[in-house]
């Protein structure tokens, strides 16, 4: 079995998927959620579990999809939660994530919103 870097900090998860998912690891990338996670992909659907999102990043990453890093905006945290976001390069809105400490010290995401869209 791989053994992953973890996330020590909040704001390593948005780095760490974008490594692995551009290695096409999607295995990599669903140690990054938590057993329970949702998505909020995709648009209008959610996915919820580690191996449904393992799937969907399956899909797209047999589609070619590629991520670029996106540089964090500042991490709130309270306790053993933390809220994490990053603005699209396009500027188009933003992309807001919910992670949980685990007893190990390391972070996973909970919720994942990869988009919201500004109005016109």
């Amino acid at each position: 079995m791989t053994e992953y870097e973890k996330a020590y900090r909040p704001e390593d998860i948005t780095r760490l998927i974008v490594e692995r998912a551009n290695k096409g690891d999607t295995a990599g990338v669903a140690e990054l959620y938590a057993e329970d996670a949702v998505i909020a992909f995709p648009p209008g659907q959610t996915t919820q579990g580690r191996a449904a999102i393992r799937e969907l990043w399956e899909a797209l990453m047999a589609q070619g999809a590629k991520l670029e890093p996106e540089e964090p905006l500042p991490t709130l945290v309270t306790g053993d939660i933390a809220l994490t976001s990053t603005p699209p390069k396009d500027g188009a809105g933003a992309r807001a994530q919910v992670v949980r400490r685990q007893p190990d010290g390391s972070w996973l995401r909970i919720l994942d919103q990869p988009e919201f869209v500004q109005p016109k």
